[in-house]
């Protein structure tokens, strides 16, 4: 089913379980998200397979292995696909469907630091916005770090401000 116009349409989510991320390799990404995060997951080298699972997600067959971090408000799944293996995905911050997964800190400078010292790569320089850079206004003064997982998952690190604070 498809929605010409979305917005007459009100389905009411308003709470996030978790995000999927698929991987090629779940040990060397678990090492990687485990020393990000600095946690063990939750669940480790679990397995899913099924029929009915498969046709749930569109596929003909599936078999994968996963591990599940948690974090204070989300799960993070690390997804290997062992039947069927895709192909990688050519992700980039400007490609359609491409999507990151953001994680606050309270001082990216800080923590940008720190994770360089520990050999995690950036993308670029952190970068906080300035007047006339960014809407609204009250967001001016955000800074934000981006750098990828091992298979180029987009990530972020935020220490947001005004318009892009999140209460609680």
């Amino acid at each position: 089913m498809a929605f010409s116009n979305p917005s007459t349409v009100s389905i009411g989510l308003k709470k996030a379980a978790h995000v999927g991320i698929a991987v090629s390799d779940l040990d060397r990404s678990v090492a990687f998200y485990q020393a990000l995060l600095g946690a063990e997951p939750v669940v480790r080298d679990e397995n899913m397979h099924g029929a009915g699972f498969a046709q749930s997600q569109g596929l003909p067959t599936t078999k994968l292995r996963y591990a599940t971090f948690n974090l204070d408000n989300l799960g993070i799944d690390l997804i290997q696909f062992q039947e069927p293996v895709g192909d990688a995905a050519q992700v980039a911050a400007n490609r359609p469907g491409s999507m990151h997964l953001c994680f606050h800190v309270d001082d990216v400078r800080a923590v940008y630091e720190r994770m360089s010292e520990a050999g995690f790569e950036f993308l670029g320089q952190p970068y906080t916005f300035a007047s006339g850079e960014v809407e609204p206004p009250a967001a001016v003064g955000t800074a934000v770090a981006y750098f990828n997982d091992p298979d180029g998952t987009n990530l972020e690190i935020i220490a947001p401000k005004g318009g892009f604070a999140r209460s609680e």
